[in-house]
């Protein structure tokens, strides 16, 4: 159970800052605040490794054909960076979506390994996105780090100890299994984030799966199998949705051809690139309308 009194703190400290789609920064670095009033449309992006702690309403992400669904009282941990496609699906104005967003720090993480992740066994996580209830410990935790986040001095003095208390409370969460295979050297889960880390490097340029199963230390047909066991898609799919991605924000920042966007994305073709950027954004990459900055 969320307390109430979290709920509303996190939602008018938002508010306060004027609800930015993007989530509000604290004073705590990686920490973001997150109150939407109303759904969302679904929208493609990259999760980065974070935790996610829903306090309120419920959030969907899509990832190829594989659905998560989190809502309030649910954590979520994300291990390896991916592309997904996801939005507000509960919110309302007397009761809107609100959700603490921690980035995950490795080394962090990897320091506390022996005495967290070692002892909770290597039960195996299936995949990078993993979801189940917060338990009250972590669900405190969470709510500390945004409440210290807003002095300072608490921020410097106390700030390290909870980052490293909520940290290692995730490597012992029942969710926390692919986090914790993540940490262990050479495992399948840090060989292919060194891929995924190669993919998101060079993704303009043409890549060779051989290369990439190479530079893990698998060979191709072991590579595939776990790329697309955590990651749901295949290393040229991957390559394929930061192309897109990238592209997109090329277009919506203005003053970019059709043509400028796909070369510098790495495409050879721009009629490809429009046919799978509609496929993608379900409206060809012509119609796309610039975005206005916002002002300051």
């Amino acid at each position: 159970m969320v307390p109430q009194d979290l709920i509303e703190e996190v939602a008018a400290f938002v508010r306060a800052k004027g609800t930015p789609e993007d989530g509000c920064e604290t004073g705590v670095g990686g920490l973001f605040a997150f109150c939407r009033e109303t759904p969302t449309e679904f929208q493609a992006m990259v999760y980065e490794p974070v935790m996610c702690l829903v306090l309120q309403g419920a959030k969907e992400a899509h990832l190829d054909d594989r659905v998560i669904r989190y809502g309030a009282g649910m954590s979520l941990i994300v291990s390896h960076a991916l592309p997904v496609t996801a939005g507000v699906i509960d919110a309302a104005p007397d009761k809107p979506y609100v959700s603490l967003v921690l980035r995950l720090d490795l080394a962090t993480a990897r320091s506390l390994y022996d005495e967290a992740g070692a002892a909770a066994g290597q039960q195996r996580g299936t995949h990078s996105m993993s979801v189940a209830d917060s338990d009250a410990a972590l669900t405190d935790a969470m709510a500390r780090l945004f409440r210290l986040s807003q002095d300072p001095v608490e921020v410097q003095a106390l700030a390290p100890l909870v980052l490293r208390e909520i940290h290692f409370r995730l490597l012992r969460a029942q969710h926390g299994g692919m986090l914790r295979q993540l940490l262990l050297h050479e495992s399948p889960a840090s060989r292919i984030s060194k891929a995924i880390a190669l993919i998101r490097a060079g993704y303009k340029a043409p890549i060779a799966v051989a290369e990439l199963a190479a530079a893990a230390g698998m060979s191709q047909s072991t590579f595939h199998e776990h790329f697309k066991t955590l990651t749901s898609t295949t290393p040229l799919q991957y390559q394929k949705e930061l192309r897109l991605l990238e592209a997109r924000r090329l277009l919506m920042s203005g003053g970019r051809s059709v043509a400028s966007a796909a070369y510098d994305v790495g495409y050879e073709s721009p009629t490809q690139f429009s046919r799978e950027y509609a496929r993608k954004f379900g409206i060809p990459p012509r119609d796309e309308k610039p975005v206005p900055a916002a002002a300051s």
